[in-house]
């Protein structure tokens, strides 16, 4: 965490050491430590510094910050990228929504449930010594205490947006309890537990506190409003929306008026690391470098993904912007998004001899294409060049495999290879820029949404255009690195109907956290994945042939299995999602 000791005792560590094997939920430091002996304020600080950082210890085949390939490639806002469809195939599998084959080894969803039940383990673990203070020596105890349960929750929600179906694990269980625990709660329960750890974080943290990346009262606010959205939408057992409950909606807005926090003058703030932690970043993953170690800690979950075929960068080109996706950022005259009509003709995807794009003088797109998508002839990372590095213009040669994936790139995830954030490990890259789980612009439209769902789309209306009116004032660092000004971003003067709004609001959604990972969740929590994808299935097997068999399967592709060590190890105590 930036700004927080990282100094833990060898000792400590020892303790914190979970074993990969499959009974990492019933681990229990036995014949190093025990509560009684390290339950002091002094071990209790660096328990919780440990516990923050477990929920950042991913990587590129076990995401649990960047959802590039649980939120993104799932859904129609990119493609997987990469040398082909055999280049980590597992994702390939999860594009295709061919989800029947098992998992192998430690592969990305498997490896992603076992990361992060190793960070429930560590925070299960700090909470049990701490219990154990007594209040009279220990000043920060319910501070503590609150910070590990609103982890705890977000790990878990974390979990069952991927999985559904989850143990919920607290420090009061016993070994025996765990190993009886299972992972069947009715939907609405497992949610409402989630919720309670979320309401204590509230209730008992401050509202800001002094040293950055610890969790206040604000995140946890804003994480309840995120809780209560997705309950909102009921689901049967086959993942049918069949209720959306008004009460929770009406707990999204309260919520959400508590949150504090302002929108970065420019969106592209929000992807630069000299301005994380501004007043738009809630809640965040926190990296950093220079800290002694070999490569500090960075983040190298979509090390993968930087752009290909450039000595700037390094491997491997994956994660790639679809031309649906593409599509998207065109506005009509008015500068408004087309909402029925946008993927009715293709944009930019015409490329002249010399490997750049031409760009129509009719067209005129939303900022927010050059922050999210890597486009032929347009700078790349509000650069032209970078000191005597090279050209930072973005080309056709920087695709791996275009004949497969196209060469749109992607532009949020990536740093200026000049950046003092920057750590090249072999081919792979990493950066110390946090990754952010919650910005203020999801707040705004939580509540957009709870409003629309509850016919006062009126109210919704300034809280979108908010939203856009800060799009439009985002053209500043494309432009100045030499883009042309296509921009065109207007407001909206009034929604006619319901169902205005509604188009009006999941599409703005789409635009503001374009392929930084939300999209297939937020289809699944409308109950929209199905039709949604399937419709995009459709028209982008005519442009990528590698689609030509995919399909989306409602009722089982909304979730990933369970994995089925996880069964076969609890005696199939835990049981599988439908469809598997």
């Amino acid at each position: 965490m930036k700004n927080f000791k990282y100094i833990i005792t060898g000792l400590l560590l020892s303790s914190l050491f979970i074993s990969c094997s499959e009974d990492f939920l019933e681990y229990e430091p036995e014949g190093v430590l025990s509560n009684e002996n390290v339950a002091t304020a002094e071990n209790a600080e660096s328990l919780v510094i440990a516990a923050y950082a477990g929920i950042a210890n991913d990587d590129m085949i076990g995401p649990l910050t960047n959802m590039w390939v649980y939120g993104s490639v799932r859904s129609d806002d990119s493609y997987k990228g990469g040398g082909g469809r055999g280049d980590v195939g597992e994702v390939d599998r999860y594009e295709q929504y061919y989800l029947t084959v098992p998992d192998q080894g430690e592969f990305m969803a498997p490896r992603t449930w076992t990361n992060y039940y190793k960070a429930i383990s560590r925070i299960n673990f700090a909470l049990r010594v701490i219990n154990d203070i007594p209040d009279e020596e220990y000043d920060l105890k319910t501070t503590r205490q609150a910070e590990l349960m609103f982890l705890r929750a977000h790990c878990h929600f974390m979990l069952k947006r991927i999985f559904k179906k989850i143990p919920y694990i607290t420090e009061n269980l016993t070994q025996d309890e765990v190993a009886d625990t299972g992972n069947d709660l009715p939907n609405q329960e497992l949610w409402d537990m989630i919720a309670i750890d979320f309401l204590f974080a509230y209730n008992n943290l401050p509202q800001s506190q002094s040293e950055v990346g610890r969790a206040n009262r604000n995140a946890a606010a804003a994480y309840l409003a995120k809780t209560r959205l997705y309950q909102a939408y009921e689901q049967n057992e086959n993942h049918q929306v069949v209720n959306i409950n008004t009460a929770m909606l009406q707990e999204v807005i309260d919520y959400a008026n508590e949150v504090t926090g302002s929108l970065e003058p420019d969106y592209g703030n929000n992807f630069l690391v000299e301005f994380e932690n501004g007043p738009e970043s809630i809640w965040a993953a926190q990296f950093s470098i220079d800290d002694g170690t070999r490569v500090g800690r960075v983040s190298f979950v979509t090390g993968l993904n930087s752009p290909h075929g450039t000595g700037l960068y390094g491997c491997c080109g994956f994660h790639l912007a679809s031309q649906n996706m593409v599509n998207a950022f065109k506005t009509d005259a008015n500068g408004l998004p087309l909402l029925d009509s946008f993927n009715d003709s293709d944009i930019l995807n015409n490329v002249q001899e010399d490997g750049t794009v031409s760009v129509p003088s009719s067209l005129t797109v939303d900022p927010r294409l050059d922050h999210t998508v890597g486009v032929p002839g347009r700078p790349f990372k509000y650069r032209n060049t970078v000191n005597e590095q090279g050209d930072m213009i973005y080309k056709f040669s920087w695709a791996r495999d275009p004949g497969v994936y196209g060469f749109f790139g992607n532009m949020k995830e990536q740093q200026a290879p000049d950046c003092s954030c920057y750590v090249k490990e072999g081919p792979f890259v990493g950066t110390s820029r946090n990754v952010i789980f919650i910005r203020y612009a999801d707040v705004l439209l939580f509540k957009a949404e709870a409003l629309i769902q509850l016919d006062r789309y009126d109210e919704a209306l300034p809280l979108i255009n908010e939203v856009r009116t800060r799009a439009a004032a985002s053209t500043q660092k494309p432009v100045d690195a030499g883009a042309s000004d296509i921009y065109n971003v207007g407001l909206y003067d009034s929604f006619p109907s319901k169902e205005v709004a509604w188009k009006a609001l999941k599409f703005e959604r789409r635009l503001e956290f374009g392929m930084e990972g939300p999209r297939f969740f937020d289809l699944v929590r409308w109950g929209e994945a199905e039709e949604t994808l399937n419709a995009y299935l459709e028209e982008e097997k005519t442009k990528r042939d590698f689609l030509a068999n995919a399909v989306f399967t409602a009722g089982r592709d909304e979730y990933y299995p369970i994995p089925q060590r996880e069964i076969d190890f609890t005696g199939g105590l835990y049981v599988q999602n439908p469809g598997y």
